[in-house]
C-alpha cells in the first residue's frame, strides 16, 4: 500500500499522502471520475485523490462530490470538509469533519523561482528571500499560499495582496499568514521531505 505520509491531526481531522503506483483500472474499480480529463496522468491523479478520501475515512461518500464555479470540490451537506492536491506521481488530501481545510503538495522546480515577483510583495521578499534562498524554500512560500488559496474557496484571491506571511517558525513547522480578504489570522502548517513540500490549513 503506497502511503508516502499519514497523519492524524485529531480526532476530526486526517492527511496523507499517496504515491500512485496502480493502474488507472485499479483506481477506476473503487472511484468513479466526476469530470471528464483527458490526459492520461492527469486522471490518474485525480483517481488517485479521490481513492485517498476513502482512504482516510472509510465512510467518505465521493460519489456525492459537486464541483463549484470557483472549481473547488465539495459536499453540499458538508459532512466533510476536504481539499485535494497532485504532483507528479504524489496525491494529498486532507479531511475533516469539522473544520475548513486546504492543502497544496509541489515538487520544487525552476519556474517557482521565475514568478516568485508573482506571488510575494515586496514586504515578504525582504523577510523570506536572499542569495542563499534555495527552491525548496520559494516551493514552500508558494505551497503555504496556495494551500490558504484552497482553504478559502472563492476565488479570486490575489496571492500578492490578500494572502500576507508573517514569521516563520521552524520548530512547529508553521507560517502565520493574515488574509487580509476576510481579515482572518491563520496557522500554515507545513513538512518538508526530499523532494516534496507538503502545506496545509485547518481553521
Amino acid at each position: 500500500m503506497p502511503v508516502f505520509f499519514q497523519h492524524r491531526i485529531n480526532e476530526h481531522t486526517r492527511l496523507g499522502i499517496w504515491k500512485i503506483e496502480e493502474t488507472e483500472e485499479f483506481f477506476r474499480g473503487n472511484v468513479p471520475l466526476h469530470r471528464d480529463v483527458t490526459h492520461p496522468h492527469k486522471r490518474l491523479q485525480h483517481l488517485a485523490g479521490r481513492f485517498l478520501l476513502q482512504f482516510l475515512f472509510p465512510d467518505f461518500p465521493y460519489e456525492m462530490i459537486q464541483i463549484a464555479d470557483t472549481r473547488k470540490p465539495f459536499l453540499a451537506d458538508e459532512r466533510y470538509h476536504f481539499s485535494i492536491s497532485h504532483c507528479g506521481d504524489y496525491a494529498a488530501a486532507i479531511v475533516s469533519r469539522t473544520q475548513r481545510v486546504g492543502i497544496d503538495i509541489e515538487k520544487p522546480v525552476e519556474k517557482i523561482g521565475r514568478i516568485r515577483d508573482k506571488f510575494l510583495n515586496e514586504g515578504e521578499k525582504q523577510r523570506f528571500v536572499s542569495a542563499s534562498t534555495d527552491l525548496k524554500d520559494l516551493t514552500l512560500l508558494w505551497s503555504a499560499k496556495e494551500s490558504v488559496f484552497k482553504w478559502y474557496g472563492n476565488g479570486a484571491v490575489e496571492f500578492r495582496d490578500h494572502i500576507l506571511l508573517g514569521r516563520k517558525h521552524s520548530d512547529t513547522e508553521t507560517i502565520e499568514v493574515d488574509f487580509s480578504k476576510t481579515g482572518e489570522q491563520l496557522s500554515v502548517h507545513y513538512r518538508e521531505f526530499e523532494h516534496l513540500v507538503l502545506a496545509f490549513v485547518i481553521s
